[in-house]
């Protein structure tokens, strides 16, 4: 909603940079997407490599009694 207002308020008071703010948005977030998704990916992989390596340790602990 903040975001809302605030474009609203540059529209007000600057309407061709609201405007170009407007329709360069979808473009910009279609362009930053793979990079998003590399981010999830490279999380993931770090994800795994940790429990990889916590593996020996939560079996020699073995089962809470």
């Amino acid at each position: 909603m903040a975001a809302f207002l605030l474009w609203l308020l540059l529209l007000v008071f600057c309407w061709p940079l609201a405007l170009l703010a407007l329709v360069l948005y979808p473009i910009v977030w279609l362009l930053l997407l793979p990079l998003r998704l590399v981010g999830i990916t490279v999380g993931a992989v770090f994800a795994f490599l940790g429990a990889l390596l916590m593996l020996p340790a939560r079996v020699l602990r073995g089962r809470p009694a």
